[in-house]
């Protein structure tokens, strides 16, 4: 079984992006954008203080050579940055002063060249909490038409699979939002949509599932899942969404043709799983991981403008550079 990670970086390598790191503060952060820049992946833009970058560097033995330094302390170049982040032509959540002193974190800092698209995308979350990320995302760049709340994809790799793109599918929303309304379970799965469509170049084909296939069940859940795949048509026809389904209804032709009595594009073809509720998608992939010695990947956060990735403080630089990759694929 090829490594989906080996993939994705040599995928990346084709397309290289300005990744914007402002967790220079960590050893790990430096060793991971050494990497980025030798395997062509990108170019690391560092965003902290030029004193932090360097002692950092120092520490970690990492040479800064073919990498991007901007100096977050240098306080004529950050006021230009405000004013520039405030006359752009968008309606913004902060007035400038805000924005001002918001951006003597390296972590809104980084967010903003992103908005202005002095860089592809931003990589931070390594010592950063979730909550701090998503702040900081949700307020500086905003979430994309159509889509109500930020969710997690993961792509799973599966010995053995036999599924419509291989031994690889999607699965959502695995970390953020544990009971979705059916307006936030239709962002979720447009957001899966789009970020499949941007990683792997798949064609997507969304199903929502249940334990109920096309009304063999009835109940609160059940009815929620058929309330998001209207809302999901409706906002963006020209995805493919369908359910509810069992997980072998969407994955497996030969039930499907048995269970799904009607003419869908996604029954038994399904290359994206939205999940009802965090709990179920959650233990979705500990089962694949534990049991069937799966690979999940993906601590990219769906549904804002611009791509941007909350990584896990326990990744490895391995993890971190792989994670990077994904998150160069995302970006446009």
């Amino acid at each position: 079984m090829a490594r989906l990670i080996d993939e994705l970086i040599g995928k990346a390598k084709k397309s290289p992006k300005r990744v914007a790191l402002p967790e220079c503060d960590n050893a790990d952060t430096l060793l991971a954008a050494r990497r980025v820049a030798d395997d062509g992946i990108g170019t690391p833009v560092l965003v902290s203080p030029k004193d932090t970058i360097d002692a950092t560097a120092a520490e970690a033995g990492v040479s800064l050579e073919g990498m991007e330094i901007v100096d977050t302390a240098d306080d004529a170049a950050a006021e230009e940055l405000a004013d520039r982040y405030m006359a752009a032509g968008r309606e913004r959540l902060i007035s400038r002063k805000a924005a001002r002193r918001k951006i003597k974190n390296p972590l809104y800092y980084a967010m903003m060249l992103e908005e202005l698209g002095d860089v592809d995308c931003t990589f931070c979350g390594h010592t950063n909490t979730t909550g701090d990320v998503l702040m900081a995302a949700q307020m500086i760049i905003g979430l994309a038409d159509g889509v109500d709340v930020p969710s997690i994809l993961a792509l799973v790799q599966t010995p053995g699979f036999e599924g419509p793109e291989g031994d690889v599918i999607a699965l959502a929303d695995c970390g953020l939002n544990p009971e979705p309304t059916p307006e936030e379970l239709a962002s979720i799965a447009i957001a899966a949509s789009d970020n499949v469509a941007s990683l792997m170049g798949w064609e997507p084909r969304c199903a929502f599932i249940s334990y109920s296939t096309d009304g063999s069940g009835e109940s609160p859940s059940v009815e929620r899942i058929r309330q998001a795949i209207a809302i999901a048509k409706d906002r963006r026809p020209d995805l493919a969404f369908d359910g509810e389904f069992q997980l072998d209804a969407a994955i497996v032709p030969a039930t499907a043709a048995k269970k799904v009595k009607r003419e869908s594009a996604v029954a038994g073809r399904a290359n994206v799983l939205v999940f009802p509720d965090l709990n179920c998608a959650n233990t979705a992939v500990k089962l694949i991981q534990l049991f069937a010695h799966g690979k999940g990947y993906g601590h990219n956060l769906s549904g804002f403008r611009c791509p941007v990735a909350d990584s896990s403080r326990g990744s490895s630089v391995e993890e971190m550079v792989g994670d990077i990759a994904m998150l160069v694929l995302s970006a446009r």
